[in-house]
């Protein structure tokens, strides 16, 4: 248990917040630019977090020792146009860095997507940790998969940590943790709503036989089709019909939730829509915790 005090920036509807709680941190400033995400985000915490990081001030933040950031990763997204910096939510890791050069804290943890570390030929994560080297960091970073973290949905993100130099070495989570099966995470009362159409399942079930049941069918750009015993990547700008639970229906919001590790009494949006999207823009609860831990275990 650790009652370090941290901010939660980019924070969407609490991933990295939902982790820190299990180990009895505090937040004290939360920001996100999504109204939605906020709204959200303080149903469940009680703390409504602040708007656009760029009109806060360093000094008006308070006292705090972890900063968390998932910046925005449709930049460097596959989903996206890869356009990273050129990008104006690329540029948003510079107000990361400025609360960091500014401010100091013990030690941060960043996320984004596994594209990160190739976009422009390895020059912009390059660019990003010599940037946070420069303000006085020891940085590491490395891409780590959910499925290796208990939950059954295949979703790899880079995590980036840095700490400062005089603290003791870190070492990355390596203990596997056995998936949970797909069946556990599923509800067995659906609304007819969730069900896809008659037309789009039977073209699925043409297109495509499983292997096993219960199945994730995904279907990717190029329309091929294939299902697996987990979910592949939740994603906030897919297609509607992009998963569908043994080709028939697509996830409902606590399932969502359930593939992203966040606890049974998270409260989502009322909207299916806009919880798909602040569920897909999320990160891996357990994977996040378990990071933080090592980072803890690091500090001590």
């Amino acid at each position: 248990m650790s009652d370090l005090k941290y901010i939660d920036l980019f924070c969407g509807i609490g991933g990295f917040h939902a982790a820190a709680n299990a180990l009895g941190m505090q937040c004290v400033l939360a920001s996100d630019i999504d109204a939605s995400c906020r709204a959200v985000y303080e149903r469940n915490y009680n703390l409504l977090p602040v708007g656009d990081i760029r009109e806060v001030r360093s000094e008006d933040i308070p006292d705090f020792d972890v900063l968390f950031g998932g910046f925005p990763c449709q930049p460097f997204s596959i989903m996206g146009d890869r356009e990273g910096f050129v990008d104006d939510r690329g540029t948003l890791f510079f107000e990361i860095s400025r609360i960091l050069r500014d401010r100091k804290p013990s030690f941060f943890i960043l996320e984004n997507v596994k594209q990160l570390t190739s976009h422009d030929g390895g020059k912009t994560l390059k660019h990003i940790l010599g940037t946070l080297r420069n303000i006085g960091y020891v940085v590491d970073y490395r891409i780590l998969n959910a499925l290796d973290f208990g939950l059954p949905q295949k979703r790899e993100r880079v995590l980036i940590v840095g700490w400062k130099e005089s603290r003791a070495s870190f070492a990355w989570p390596n203990k596997k943790i056995p998936m949970t099966p797909l069946c556990d995470i599923l509800e067995s009362v659906v609304a007819e709503k969730h069900f896809a159409s008659p037309a789009i399942i039977q073209k699925r079930k043409a297109a495509h036989t499983p292997k096993v049941t219960p199945s994730v069918w995904h279907e990717n750009k190029a329309r091929n089709i294939s299902s697996h015993p987990y979910s592949c990547a939740l994603r906030a700008q897919a297609s509607y019909n992009y998963l569908l639970v043994n080709g028939k229906r697509r996830f409902t919001p606590r399932e969502l939730l359930r593939l992203q590790g966040f606890p049974e009494s998270f409260v989502p949006s009322t909207k299916d829509g806009e919880n798909r999207k602040q569920v897909g823009n999320s990160v891996p609860v357990p994977m996040i915790q378990a990071v933080l831990e090592a980072m803890l275990q690091c500090q001590r």
